[in-house]
């Protein structure tokens, strides 16, 4: 199943479900709102028969989970980019999280204001679709909703102001995704996924979901060892090499240019950077 979240011209939002060129609308306002309903898959039975559709052309698509209460993202999780960084593959995933807030949509503008050196990170996005506590990798893949797009785009000069990330990675509407939600049970990145990041159509990230160290399933599983994680909640599952920052010369995203993302299988995410403090760099 493709899951998604329209907006509507009365400016609300519903979650849908994709059949064919067009979305059927479910009775939920998001997909995280969806998916906390145990029931929900009988509600899509329904809704095949009697929901309204709306033709794909015709759809205006947001990030599919609007309020997730955890976005838990894991670092140096690809090779190539460890390689790049110049690291040890890790023991540990190395992990940082997000607010919600940082979430935007599949072809927002994205705004930063403050930082000279914002920098694409091409990511899988996690959504799991149960609750999960302290589970082995086999009830942690059982848990997954499903995959998206995303990118975790970064303030790199704030980020390296100490050792603690976050800071570089928790700005306010910088984090899309989607641009829609593909279920678990239709595609699976241990069988080897494409993920890329183009700007203004240069090939700037290219690699596969098989570099990834810790797939999905030990990622949940290791998170959910110190804390629940329930459903609609997001886990980002780190960037392959070709990032601004290991590049020689350093590379960074300036005002207009447009960062798309794209993961085989699952969807392209194109966004139009507005970054008016790049101009002075």
């Amino acid at each position: 199943m493709h899951l998604g979240t329209l907006s509507l011209p009365n400016k609300q939002t519903r979650a849908a479900l994709r059949e064919g060129d067009s979305w059927i609308l479910l009775d939920a306002a998001d997909v995280g709102a969806l998916v906390a309903n145990p029931d929900w898959r009988n509600g899509i039975d329904v809704a095949r028969t009697t929901g309204q559709r709306i033709a794909e052309d015709k759809a205006t698509m947001l990030t599919p989970v609007q309020h997730p209460a955890k976005i838990v993202c894991c670092g140096l999780n690809y090779h190539d980019h460890i390689i790049e960084a110049k690291r040890e593959i890790p023991i540990f995933p190395t992990l940082f999280a997000k607010f919600a807030d940082t979430l935007t949509d599949p072809d927002a503008d994205i705004t930063i204001t403050g930082s000279h050196k914002v920098d694409w990170e091409a990511e899988l996005a996690v959504i799991v679709g149960s609750p999960v506590q302290r589970a082995t990798p086999a009830e942690a893949a059982n848990a997954i909703l499903g995959y998206a797009t995303s990118n975790d785009v970064s303030a790199r000069d704030w980020q390296s102001r100490t050792l603690q990330w976050f800071q570089g990675k928790a700005w306010d509407n910088t984090t899309p995704l989607g641009p829609f939600i593909v279920t678990a049970d239709e595609i699976s990145p241990k069988d080897g996924l494409e993920i890329r990041a183009d700007i203004n159509g240069e090939v700037v990230q290219l690699s596969n979901t098989r570099e990834l160290v810790f797939d999905s399933a030990t990622l949940i599983s290791y998170v959910s060892q110190f804390t629940i994680l329930r459903p609609g909640d997001i886990v980002l599952t780190g960037t392959p090499g070709g990032v601004g920052l290991g590049r020689n010369p350093q590379r960074w995203l300036h005002d207009g240019e447009v960062l798309t993302t794209h993961i085989e299988g699952i969807g392209t995410l194109r966004n139009r950077m507005r970054l008016p403090s790049s101009e002075s760099v």
